[in-house]
């Protein structure tokens, strides 16, 4: 049985991974998670009680925590999907993203790297460092195109600079100590237990409520949806079969502009939860981010050519499931913006203070 050092797992896609993992593949789990506001338990309730699976709470830029559970369990695998990852809160605390995206990288390949150095035979040559990355570090495509893990690097946010910068990381270990690394750039990912600051949940969460639904700018700007289950399932084929060293690009094949999505999700929820006026009546065009990428958009070709994944689901089934989560789960919702977050669209405090001057 094998054994998984899954970082982040609290959050969104990490919980979506280690659920996956413990259903797919005969694995234990050890998940590292500092708890943000993001990281939610309740994520992984369900599997609370499985002996197959430990939690424990600390930060991945505790190099000598990390050290001690690779110590203690002996992971055939790190997979590193602990960041901080909303492109609004980068431009309001930059600092926080430099901290935990890129020294915590460092942390984590030098804990690694430590680890992995003495192992010998099939256990050194199995060792697996996965890296979960994301497509933002790429910058923006014209109207044409797809990113390639060939597109050069131009990140336009804070997080997305933080992010390529761990992505250098990762590989430079690669190249210079022969660290077994592998990267994963995806598209936007969609799906149950994601936080309500992101777009989906949290147009799902102010149609219930009655409340806007802010769109930045002109909501022409595309994204390639990719639903979370899809991702989760890619991963697990890049840490079973990809070649280490390699970049793996994963996407939905879902290209929307963030109005389409709206209109979409608007149309689902009339059917699901249907009010005195079509939820589409609560659209709000408002004051566009900085550093707004128009477009993103993935060639998920080589994945497919050499792992053979694509995805399952497409964008309204996925849509439909989504909503479907949400409104079955209200309570986990209500938790979920327990803290400070209060559904508004963040990120915009820079523009207004450019406004200004």
């Amino acid at each position: 049985m094998k054994t998984y050092l899954v970082t982040g797992g609290a959050g969104f896609i990490g919980s979506s991974f280690i659920l996956e993992a413990l259903a797919q593949a005969d694995c234990r789990v050890v998940n590292l998670d500092k708890l943000t506001y993001a990281g939610n338990l309740d994520n992984l309730k369900s599997i609370e009680n499985d002996s197959r699976y430990l939690f424990h709470h600390g930060d991945i830029c505790d190099r000598p925590t990390v050290q001690a559970l690779l110590n203690e369990h002996r992971p055939d695998a790190i997979i590193n999907f602990a960041a901080e990852s909303h492109v609004d809160r980068s431009i309001d605390s930059p600092g926080e993203f430099i901290h935990t995206n890129v020294l915590g990288t460092f942390e984590m390949l030098e804990a690694a790297r430590a680890y992995w150095q003495p192992l010998e035979g099939v256990e050194r040559e199995n060792f697996r460092f996965l890296h979960i990355s994301t497509d933002e570090v790429y910058g923006a495509l014209g109207e044409t195109g797809f990113f390639t893990e060939e597109t050069p690097y131009k990140p336009n946010s804070p997080y997305a600079a933080s992010k390529a910068s761990s992505d250098h990381l990762v590989r430079s270990y690669f190249k210079t100590f022969k660290l077994p690394v592998l990267t994963t750039n995806c598209s936007n990912n969609y799906g149950p237990r994601q936080f309500p600051e992101k777009l989906l949940p949290l147009m799902i969460h102010n149609c219930i409520k009655g409340k806007p639904l802010p769109v930045y700018g002109d909501g022409l700007q595309v994204r390639d949806w990719l639903y979370v289950e899809d991702h989760c399932r890619a991963v697990l084929q890049v840490l079973e079969r990809g070649r280490p060293g390699q970049v793996y690009n994963i996407g939905g094949h879902n290209e929307k502009t963030n109005l389409d999505t709206v209109k979409t999700l608007c149309a689902i929820m009339d059917q699901e939860f249907p009010a005195n006026a079509p939820h589409e009546s609560l659209i709000q065009f408002v004051a566009d981010r900085p550093g707004h990428d128009r477009r993103y958009a993935i060639d998920a070709s080589k994945i497919k050519n050499e792992l053979g994944w694509t995805p399952q689901e497409n964008f309204a089934s996925g849509l439909s499931k989504t909503v479907q989560w949400y409104l079955s789960h209200s309570e986990w919702v209500e938790r979920a913006l327990s803290g400070a977050y209060r559904g508004e669209r963040l990120g915009l405090e820079s523009k207004m203070n450019e406004g200004s001057s």
